[in-house]
C-alpha cells in the first residue's frame, strides 16, 4: 500500500510504503461500528443515579382512608404513580456500560477504518509536525498551507509547544499515536500521519 508524502505546503512528494494489513484491508461496516459503539460506551461513567419510592423524603403516612372518600386507594405519597413519587426502575450510579471487544476485532477495526481513508484519500503522511513556539496561529497556519480546513494529526511524539498549540483550535486534533481510537478516526474529515507514527501503528496492529 502506497501512502502520500506531502510537504510543508501540502503537495505530494514522494510515497510512503505501508503494510497492507494496517492500511490496505476491506472494509467491515459491523465491526467497524461494533468498535466504535463499544468504545463510546467505554468511556460511559456511571454517575447519574434516580430514586425510587424508598429514597423520597416523604412521609409514609397514608394520605386518607381506604374506603369512603370516592378516591383511587393510596398508601404513601412516595408512590411511583405520584407526582414527586419515586422512579420504578431507577438508575443506579453503579451501572456498568462497558463493552467487551476482543484485542484481534478492536485492531481489526481500526486497521479496516485506517485502510478506509486511504482508498478515499483521506490520509497523508507528512516527515514531522512540530511548530517551533507554543502559539495557536503557527499551528492554524501551518495546517491551513498544507491545505488543511480540518484535520486530525497523529504523531509519534507531541511536544509541549505542539500542545499548547492545539488546545484553542476546535478544528485540528492532536494524538499520540498510543492514543488512535476508532471514533477519533471515524468522525475526522482529514488524517494527518507522520512517518513515525506510520511505523508504529503498523507495529501496533500486527
Amino acid at each position: 500500500m502506497e501512502l502520500k508524502l506531502i510537504d510543508a505546503k501540502g503537495q505530494p512528494t514522494a510515497s510512503v510504503k505501508a503494510s497492507d494489513e494496517s492500511f490496505g484491508r476491506e472494509y467491515n461496516e459491523s465491526l467497524v461500528h461494533q468498535v466504535v459503539t463499544a468504545y463510546m460506551a467505554n468511556a460511559r461513567m456511571g454517575t447519574r443515579a434516580q430514586k425510587g419510592r424508598s429514597d423520597i423524603a416523604k412521609s409514609t403516612r397514608k394520605p386518607w382512608r381506604q374506603k369512603g372518600t370516592g378516591r383511587a386507594r393510596a398508601g404513601m405519597t412516595s408512590s411511583p404513580l405520584w407526582r414527586g413519587g419515586g422512579k420504578i426502575f431507577p438508575n443506579s450510579p453503579d451501572e456498568n456500560f462497558s463493552h467487551k471487544v476482543n484485542r484481534r476485532m478492536y485492531r481489526a477495526g481500526l486497521c479496516a477504518i485506517l485502510s478506509q481513508l486511504a482508498r478515499e484519500d483521506r490520509l497523508r503522511v507528512v516527515d514531522k509536525f512540530v511548530v517551533d513556539a507554543p502559539k495557536t496561529k503557527l499551528l492554524a497556519k501551518k495546517v491551513k498551507d498544507m491545505g488543511f480546513d480540518e484535520v486530525l494529526v497523529i504523531t509519534d511524539e507531541i511536544d509541549e509547544n505542539l500542545m499548547l498549540s492545539s488546545r484553542n483550535l476546535r478544528n485540528i486534533e492532536i494524538l499520540n499515536v498510543r492514543h488512535a481510537n476508532p471514533v477519533a478516526l471515524v468522525r475526522s474529515e482529514k488524517v494527518l500521519l507522520t512517518k513515525a507514527a506510520v511505523a508504529k501503528l503498523e507495529e501496533m496492529l500486527k
